[in-house]
């Protein structure tokens, strides 16, 4: 077999490949015998038909047509894993020559992973925010704790804004009542905006049992986009009366007996959360330096790939929600769908550029994956996605996203090194020392993904994650994690060199 490989472009190969017709015994012994069990021929057995006789009874050119999609695949294959090519995605493929009992030849076009060419990564420094925790913001979450403990009470006058008001609507298109336009009993905040356009107006000023009727833009449903006539009827009006901000609410609301306790307590949590979003932002800010000092072609191939698939999951989201694109786009404030595609489009050629980055650093570092790193990863996204880590580990494998979970555990530790080694200052020039934040796991690209997977591969664990995502040694489930790590390891070596999914 002979081979050789054309560069088009930075992302994009051609290969020749010329097979021998020797190379193709095996192929042929497929073929055959596929068509002996398939095809009839009076006095011979099924699966005993001569070759020659199979050839006159389907067609010498049905034959080799056969042949061709079965040995294409295993050659391409083959010639992928001899030369080391890191393949995205699926080949063109086009055949140039077949000569019975001579020679097969064919072309094979297809995206390919670039090479980046990495700078010095040692002077790598980014600036944070201080952690500063105001009295303003101690105060507004004590505002929070004293809304839950506020108590509702009936008042005999119209509603206002922050009022708790018992409405039923009633939705109409024409002479068409709506039902998933209509409801009853529901409680509402009065200037609240979250529930439909026009709402607040109509119901502030009625009083209990008092009706208006307005007219607002369905979003959801088969008439997604059509005006509508609601009639609002209020059935009762409510205050909320919050208790005193005292030293017996601090003790009904928290452990604590007195509000300067409580008020210490807030203080110190504000802190924390804002050291670990000194940790994401440090994350986030090195992978924008990234982004600006690696060059790093992107597939145009990979991308179209991905935004056709994260178009048709939003799709099938929308029609199963009820929506169009207009809804949508209307309900998130997003000014166009060519706004929508555009900023789509950048985030996806970023995350992908990440993911390229990160894989070169960790091939210029031979980063490896062991055991312990996917089970900390399995038990984390495990607890995150609220499942058993053997449930998380089954569901990679029956998906066929082990080769991606490993890929982008591997870009995690690669993105966790360089930013050990990364100089992290605040706004007021003060060192910031990243050991504050263990044990909490620090997530790197995921590509939801997808990149297909929808995903949001600049690597990254929210707060909310971050306070969550220890991992107790001497749990059960560690051992459930610890089994699935090593599945996950023997299946990702069968698909070695497919470790990013634009």
């Amino acid at each position: 077999m002979k081979s050789t490989i054309e560069e088009l472009g930075p992302t994009r190969v051609r290969m020749a490949i010329e097979v021998p017709w020797g190379d193709l015994d095996h192929a042929f012994g497929e073929v055959y015998k596929e068509l002996g069990r398939q095809v009839r021929v009076p006095g011979f057995r099924p699966g005993k038909v001569p070759n020659r006789v199979l050839d006159q009874r389907v067609g010498r050119p049905l034959v080799l047509e056969q042949v061709v999609n079965h040995a294409i695949p295993e050659v391409y294959s083959e010639v992928v894993r001899e030369n080391q090519v890191r393949v995205l995605g699926q080949p063109d493929i086009e055949v140039t020559r077949l000569d019975d009992n001579d020679t097969l030849a064919f072309t094979a076009e297809v995206d390919v992973a670039p090479k980046v060419e990495l700078p010095d990564l040692a002077a790598l420094a980014v600036t944070v925010d201080d952690v500063e925790v105001t009295d303003e913001e101690i105060d507004e979450q004590i505002s929070v704790m004293r809304e839950r403990f506020g108590m509702l009470t009936g008042v005999d006058r119209p509603a206002e804004d922050g009022d708790f008001v018992s409405i039923d609507l009633e939705a109409t298109l024409g002479d068409e009542v709506l039902e998933d336009g209509s409801t009853t009993g529901m409680s509402y905040e009065v200037g609240s905006g979250n529930l439909m356009e026009g709402l607040d107006d109509a119901v502030r000023g009625l009083s209990a049992e008092e009706s208006k009727t307005f007219q607002t833009a369905l979003l959801q449903g088969p008439n997604a986009g059509e005006t509508a006539d609601v009639t609002v009827t209020v059935r009762s009006v409510k205050t909320k009366e919050l208790p005193e901000l005292d030293d017996e609410f601090a003790s009904t609301a928290s452990e604590f007996d007195t509000l300067d306790e409580l008020r210490d307590d807030v203080r110190t949590r504000l802190a924390r959360t804002k050291v670990l979003q000194q940790g994401a932002q440090a994350r986030d800010k090195l992978v924008e330096q990234l982004l600006e000092t690696v060059e790093v072609p992107v597939p145009e191939g990979l991308v179209e790939r991905e935004i056709e698939w994260r178009n048709r999951a939003m799709q099938n989201e929308l029609q199963q929600a009820g929506m169009d694109w207009d809804g949508f786009l209307q309900m998130t404030g997003v000014e166009s769908r060519e706004s929508y595609d555009t900023d789509q489009r950048k985030n996806i050629e970023e995350a992908v550029r990440t993911q390229f980055i990160l894989d070169a650093v960790a091939d210029a570092r031979e980063v490896t994956v062991d055991n312990e790193d996917l089970s900390a990863q399995i038990m984390a996204q495990a607890q995150r996605n609220r499942m058993s880590p053997e449930q998380y580990a089954q569901q990679l494998q029956q998906a066929g996203n082990i080769a991606e979970f490993v890929a982008d555990v591997r870009r995690t530790k690669t993105l966790a090194q360089l930013l050990e080694e990364t100089t992290i200052t605040d706004a007021s020039g003060n060192m910031v020392d990243l050991e504050a934040l263990r044990p909490r796991t620090v997530q790197a690209p995921a590509a939801d993904t997808d990149t297909a997977e929808g995903q949001d591969t600049a690597a990254g664990t929210t707060d909310a994650e971050a306070e969550t995502a220890d991992v107790a040694d001497d749990a059960p489930d560690a051992e459930v994690a610890d089994a699935a790590a090593v599945e996950a390891m023997e299946g990702a070596t069968e698909d070695s060199e497919d470790v990013t999914k634009g």
